[in-house]
C-alpha cells in the first residue's frame, strides 16, 4: 500500500497544473477526476477503519450518488488544491491504519460494492487503486513498472471478478492457452 502510494503521488507531483485535465485511461476521466477519486478513496476506506474499530456502521458511501458527486466537485477544484487533498488524505489513510488495534482488522465491514470483508481487506484495496490508478494517469507509469508480485496479484483479482462475473469459461480458455484471442471484458475498477 506504501509503494503504491508513494507511486501514485509521485505521479501525480510531476504533472504540471495544466496537465491535470488532460485525459486517462478512464473513459470520461481527466486526470483531475482520478486524483479526486483517489482523495475521496482514502476517506471512505478511512471510514471503514473507523467501522472496524469503533463498530460503528460507517459505509465507504452514502450512495453511489455521493461517489459520483465527489469525484466531479473535486475534479473542478484547482490543481495545486488537489495535490493537497490527496496528499493529506494518504497521510490520514497511513495513520488510521497504524492506528487500527491488532484486534479490529478480523472485524467485518462492507464494501461500496456490498462485499462484508474484514478490515484487512481495506490494505488490498488501497494497494489495488493506487496502483492501478497510477498506471491510468499515462503520465510514464505502466504495470511493467510495478512489482511482479503485485502484477500477479492484480491479474488474479480480475480474472476472479471477470470469471464470477459470467466471463469466467471465456477467462478460462484464454488463460489456460486453449485460444489465443483475449476475451472481451468491460472494466473492473
Amino acid at each position: 500500500m506504501d509503494d503504491g502510494t508513494g507511486r501514485f503521488l509521485a505521479a501525480v507531483n510531476a504533472l504540471p497544473d495544466s496537465g491535470f485535465g488532460a485525459p486517462t485511461a478512464l473513459p470520461g476521466w481527466t486526470r483531475a477526476h482520478l486524483v479526486a477519486h483517489v482523495h475521496h478513496n482514502a476517506e471512505a476506506l478511512m471510514r471503514l477503519l473507523h467501522w472496524a474499530r469503533t463498530g460503528e456502521r460507517t459505509p465507504m458511501y452514502a450512495s453511489a450518488g455521493q461517489r459520483r458527486a465527489e469525484i466531479e466537485e473535486g475534479a473542478l477544484l484547482p490543481a495545486p488544491r488537489l495535490r493537497t487533498l490527496v496528499h493529506d488524505s494518504a497521510v490520514e489513510l497511513a495513520s488510521a491504519v497504524d492506528g487500527l488495534p491488532d484486534g479490529a482488522w478480523d472485524n467485518e465491514v462492507v464494501t461500496a460494492q456490498g462485499r462484508t470483508v474484514p478490515a484487512r481487506e481495506v490494505l488490498w484495496m488501497r494497494t489495488r487503486e493506487v496502483a492501478v490508478h497510477a498506471v491510468d494517469l499515462e503520465a510514464g507509469t505502466g504495470f511493467a513498472d510495478l512489482p511482479a508480485g503485485l502484477n500477479a496479484a492484480l491479474a488474479a483479482d480480475a480474472a476472479r471478478k471477470h470469471a464470477n462475473g459470467g466471463d469466467g469459461a471465456a477467462v478460462a480458455a484464454w488463460l489456460t492457452g486453449r485460444t489465443a484471442e483475449a476475451p472481451r471484458l468491460g472494466p473492473w475498477l
